[in-house]
């Protein structure tokens, strides 16, 4: 939902709304992890910390050059975000081309990634879009404008391509956008399941597309 959280049981029930974070909000990624919940606000700019009842922790990322923390650029409404189990919380700055490491309470621990065309790195305005971790600690990142899903280890070095735009048929593209108004589409999704498959949501062609490691493939 744009601007509020809702709660609801296994069987569908609503079991709880959550006050609302204004009109200026644009909600975009929710991530529990034991008693918090965070939540990424692209249009104010910030990750909300929660705890599981709905109250307000702490808000983490708001720019403190006394802190370090440079702030997060958010040039289109994608701002994702993950727990790993090294209990750090990671954050897609998409406009600074990077992901960064949070503490609980907001301190700024590390980033990673680098502006570059290159596959190592992210390219365009704005990317990645989404992430996802993987059992072994590594992350599923994905990107628009020049469509490229990729992995990278818990450290943030590249370790592959998982695909490229010529399998995602129209959702493909070979453009690197350096405005948001390029790139209206091909901001895709992804998830990774125990066994280390990745489902990307192909938001163009309107499907799910799993990948699977090829046996023998570092």
């Amino acid at each position: 939902l744009k601007d509020h959280v809702e709660v609801y049981d296994t069987q569908g029930q609503k079991q709880a709304e959550w006050e609302s974070l204004g009109k200026d909000a644009i909600l975009t990624s929710i991530v529990a992890s034991e008693d918090n919940v965070f939540v990424a606000d692209a249009g104010r700019r910030i990750v909300i910390r929660y705890d599981t009842e709905g109250n307000i922790i702490n808000e983490i990322g708001r720019k403190d050059p006394l802190r370090n923390i440079p702030g997060f650029v958010i040039p289109s409404p994608y701002f994702d975000l993950a727990v790993p189990k090294d209990g750090l919380l990671r954050v897609v700055n998409p406009g600074r081309l990077r992901i960064e490491a949070y503490t609980f309470d907001g301190d700024i621990e590390f980033w990673w990634g680098e502006p570059s065309a290159a596959v190592e790195g992210f390219c365009g305005c704005c990317n990645p879009v989404n992430i996802a971790v993987l059992p072994d600690g590594g992350f599923v990142t994905c990107e628009k404008g020049l469509v490229r899903i990729k992995i990278y280890n818990s450290e943030g070095s590249f370790v592959g391509v998982v695909a490229g735009p010529e399998q995602f048929g129209a959702g493909g593209t070979s453009k690197i956008c350096m405005f948001p108004e390029e790139c209206q589409t091909s901001g895709f999704d992804v998830a990774v399941d125990a066994d280390g498959h990745i489902f990307v949501l192909d938001t163009v062609d309107n499907i799910v597309k799993t990948f699977t490691r090829v046996k023998g493939k570092s």
